[in-house]
């Protein structure tokens, strides 16, 4: 057995006081291990050594962040190596890859890609933007048996620091969903996410804005005669109120999803939020809508293209601020969700049949598959329904009563 090289020529002081010069010096401590000083002052922990008779060099660490008595632990360690038999950098690099394959990082990306099928487009890459964005640089290359709370409540205190309430919560949720994986496939036994329960700070909901129904003939006979407003805008508002879809599903309208002989809209699952097809049936009104907007964009591929660029959808913001800055309402596009559903729950309808149509989540796949099927011509009784109550706030008609099937 091959003898040791001893060490203790270096002291903590000498290391610590050691001045950069003009080019790259080395400090012996004895055995191969020295201590490289760089010009810009940075002092890194080299060991010098020999295997198959090839001379090589294993980083141990940089100073002040490995002291002198960890880089000759990391030393002893490296020459125990080399008497029975092993190269040291190649059992760093092992003891690196198995280490980065327990990371959060790693283990949180395998849970992405197991779940993203569930997600449409758009939130599957909002979900890893905030992983790599806002989780990643915390917590990412730690490995994940060894994270405690304290660890994740940084991750939250950092978003929360810059007023991110609503994306701190969600982080916490995409956290705890990440350790429970973690902890079904077997990478951990604890999930220190979950004590975080009562640390998150909050604020008040705020809904997003509805119009209040004594509002709506006003504001129905704002969008038919106010020059405030283009054309393409005040199809764009008239559909959204005879729909009551999500605006980003408005906007991002296709002419191909739309079937003029069925009077049904298909919108396809990759732009829904539950990533399912959603079937809209289209009223005598929102079938004349449409062809008026065929008449603008019809040459398009969007509906409702975007002012600047015909290739691209209607801006994000253009409905709202129509709505409050051209027509002066204090409402949201979004809200007019929460007006269709307001009153047609009032009026009697299923709300089965209304939480279909606005396209919320059934959770179990096979009632959600048959209710697609089994709704549709409800749904389609509701929306002419719809429209024609939209015509009497209009007009000052009286409301057609609605009477539901036996």
């Amino acid at each position: 057995m091959a003898r040791r090289s001893t060490t203790g020529k270096l002291t903590a002081v000498a290391v610590k006081t050691a001045k950069p010069k003009e080019k790259p010096y080395k400090l012996s401590d004895g055995g191969g291990m020295y201590i490289l000083v760089n010009p810009n002052g940075s002092r890194y922990w080299r060991l010098k050594y020999r295997f198959n008779s090839k001379e090589k060099v294993l980083a141990l660490g940089v100073y002040p962040d490995v002291s002198l008595a960890d880089a000759r632990k990391e030393t002893a360690k490296a020459k125990e190596l080399l008497e029975n038999g092993s190269d040291p950098s190649a059992h760093k690099k092992t003891a690196k890859i198995e280490i980065s394959a327990t990371t959060f990082e790693f283990v949180a990306l395998d849970w992405f890609e197991k779940n993203k099928g569930r997600w449409s487009t758009g939130h599957a890459k909002r979900v890893k933007q905030s992983l790599v964005v806002d989780v990643f640089p915390t917590i990412g290359l730690i490995p994940i048996d060894t994270i405690q709370a304290k660890d994740c409540l940084l991750v939250i205190r950092k978003i929360e620091g810059r007023g991110a309430l609503d994306v701190a919560g969600r982080a916490k949720q995409r956290m705890s969903s990440i350790f429970r994986y973690a902890i079904y496939t077997g990478y951990t036994e604890k999930n220190p996410a979950d004590a975080l329960a009562d640390v998150i700070q909050s604020r008040k909901v705020t809904h997003q804005a509805a119009l209040p129904s004594n509002q709506l003939p006003a504001f129905l006979n704002a969008v038919n005669t106010s020059d405030h407003i283009t054309g393409l805008t005040r199809q764009a508002l008239r559909l959204i109120v005879l729909t009551f879809v999500r605006p980003g599903e408005l906007r991002a309208a296709m002419w191909s999803e739309i079937d003029f002989e069925k009077q049904e809209w298909r919108i396809p699952a990759e732009r829904m939020k539950m990533n399912e097809e959603h079937v809209v049936p289209l009223s005598r009104q929102s079938i004349e809508v449409l062809k008026k907007t065929y008449e603008i964009s019809g040459s398009y591929e969007y509906v409702f293209p975007g002012h600047h660029n015909f290739k691209r959808p209607m801006s994000e913001n253009t409905l709202t601020f129509a709505i409050r800055k051209r027509l002066n309402f204090d409402a949201t596009a979004h809200g007019f969700r929460t007006v269709a559903s307001t009153i047609l729950n009032e009026t009697g309808f299923r709300p089965d049949v209304i939480e279909r149509q606005l396209a919320h989540g059934e959770r179990n796949k096979v009632r959600a598959a048959y209710n697609q099927a089994q709704y549709l011509e409800d749904r389609t009784d509701m929306m002419q329904w719809w429209a024609d109550y939209l015509d009497t706030q209009l007009e000052g008609r009286k409301v057609i009563p609605f009477r539901a099937k036996k």
